[in-house]
């Protein structure tokens, strides 16, 4: 584990994870022009290449802030208040004095912050993958609609879908409360790829079995995409996430850069 205040690291290093605390991690140099800001929560547990905290999942430079005292059940719960808000904005600011061209988040619930950190940022920021769903909704072929895979189904509220600007509430299903998922983040478990991978096909089994009008998925949790390839070649559908945001995020708001 890192401490202090930044570290550097080579570019893209093999299961590269974030720090905890404050400490900033740049990968590539100093300071990395046209990276991905990410500003993460306080947590401590291990991020697998997929995860939105491994620098491998990235195809580009990306930096990360930890946001003290912004624990996971705090997000989801939507407890976080103003004093926290102004942490998010500050980690914000300062990845942009790191070469960040854009920002994102490592958790979908802070789609609720994305109208307050976007008035007060001076980078474009996308908080949570659910600001991807009036997109692919419109993509869809006629007859078929988004569904949604999120870590808590009683936390996603019609709000947070407001928020991302998705007027007709999607089919969503959570997560099973105490599963591997929630012993994982919340619990202090070590990581099982088996248990969390067959927690996750379960779920969107069914999900796709209760609504078959389903024509793509959407991982709000951003601990999910290391599971997303399996997902969508097990039930031939295409899956959205947080690396599907970033990428687009990153290609659009890095100056210069060939497409």
């Amino acid at each position: 584990m890192w401490t202090g205040s930044r570290v550097i690291l080579s570019l893209f290093p093999t299961g590269a994870a974030v720090a905890s605390g404050t400490a900033s991690i740049v990968f590539s140099g100093e300071i990395m022009a046209n990276s991905l800001g990410i500003m993460m929560l306080d947590t401590t547990f291990e991020r697998p290449l997929g995860d939105v905290g491994n620098a491998g999942s990235w195809p580009f430079p990306v930096v990360y802030k930890t946001v003290k005292g912004a624990s996971a059940r705090t997000i989801v719960n939507g407890e976080d208040d103003a004093v926290l808000l102004d942490a998010f904005v500050a980690a914000g600011e300062e990845l942009a004095r790191e070469g960040a061209c854009a920002l994102t988040t490592s958790c979908g619930f802070l789609v609720l912050r994305q109208s307050a950190l976007a008035s007060r940022l001076t980078l474009p920021v996308a908080t949570s993958s659910l600001l991807q769903i009036p997109q692919i909704t419109a993509f869809l072929p006629a007859g078929k609609k988004v569904g949604v895979i999120t870590y808590d189904f009683n936390s996603l509220t019609d709000r947070h879908f407001r928020e991302a600007g998705v007027e007709d509430i999607p089919p969503v299903a959570g997560l099973p409360k105490g599963g591997a998922f929630h012993q994982l983040i919340e619990g202090g478990k070590p990581y099982d790829r088996e248990a969390l991978n067959n927690e996750l096909l379960q779920t969107v089994q069914d999900l796709v079995d209760k609504h078959p009008s389903i024509g793509a998925l959407v991982f709000e949790c951003t601990n999910l995409p290391p599971f997303s390839a399996e997902i969508s070649k097990r039930f031939g559908l295409p899956v959205f996430d947080i690396l599907t945001l970033g990428r687009w995020l990153h290609a659009g708001a890095s100056i210069g850069e060939a497409r």
